[in-house]
C-alpha cells in the first residue's frame, strides 16, 4: 500500500527513458510503441478513470463481471459486534459462526440454523472491507453454504 506512489513514479521513470530511447534510434528493431502508450498518464493515476481495453482472454478464463455474480459470502466465526452491540439471530439467538452473504449492496447473515435476516447496518463497502479474497465460484447457494461447512 505504502509502495504504490513509489511504483507508479518508477513506471512512469521508465515509460518516460524508454520513448526517449526509442526516438533516438529510430532504426531499433523493436515494434512501434502502440498508440496507447504515448498517451500522457494523469497526475493522478489513482483517481483517474479506468482506459476501455479490449477483453483478450478466451471466455473460460475471465473473470465474470459484476453484473454476472449473484452474491458474494464469507464466514464469520466470532460473535459480530456492530456499534458495540453483539448480533444474534432473531429466531434462535446463535450469535456467532455467521455466514455472511452480501448481495445487491446488501449483507444478510446467516445462521448455523440457516435462518437468514437482512442487516440494514451493514453495506457491500463495510463486506469488501472485511471479506478476504475470493477462492471459489459456486453456481448455487448450497454449494456455496457446503464450501463454506455450513
Amino acid at each position: 500500500m505504502f509502495g504504490r506512489k513509489r511504483a507508479i513514479q518508477e513506471l512512469r521513470e521508465i515509460q518516460q527513458q524508454t520513448a526517449q530511447w526509442l526516438q533516438a534510434h529510430p532504426e531499433s528493431p523493436f515494434p512501434e510503441a502502440p498508440a496507447s502508450a504515448s498517451i500522457p498518464m494523469p497526475a493522478d493515476p489513482v483517481s483517474a478513470p479506468a482506459a476501455e481495453v479490449d477483453d483478450f482472454l478466451p471466455p473460460d478464463l475471465r473473470v465474470p463481471s459484476r453484473d454476472e455474480i449473484a452474491g458474494m459470502m464469507m464466514r464469520y466465526d466470532k460473535p459480530l459486534i456492530i456499534d458495540g452491540e453483539v448480533r444474534s439471530c432473531p429466531q434462535c439467538g446463535a450469535y456467532r459462526d455467521w455466514i455472511l452473504l452480501s448481495v445487491r449492496e446488501e449483507v444478510w447473515l446467516r445462521c448455523r440454523a440457516g435462518h437468514e435476516t437482512l442487516e440494514p447496518q451493514l453495506d457491500a463497502a463495510w463486506y469488501n472491507r472485511n471479506s478476504g479474497p475470493m477462492n471459489g465460484w459456486h453456481p448455487t447457494l448450497e454449494d456455496g453454504l457446503n464450501h463454506l461447512g455450513h
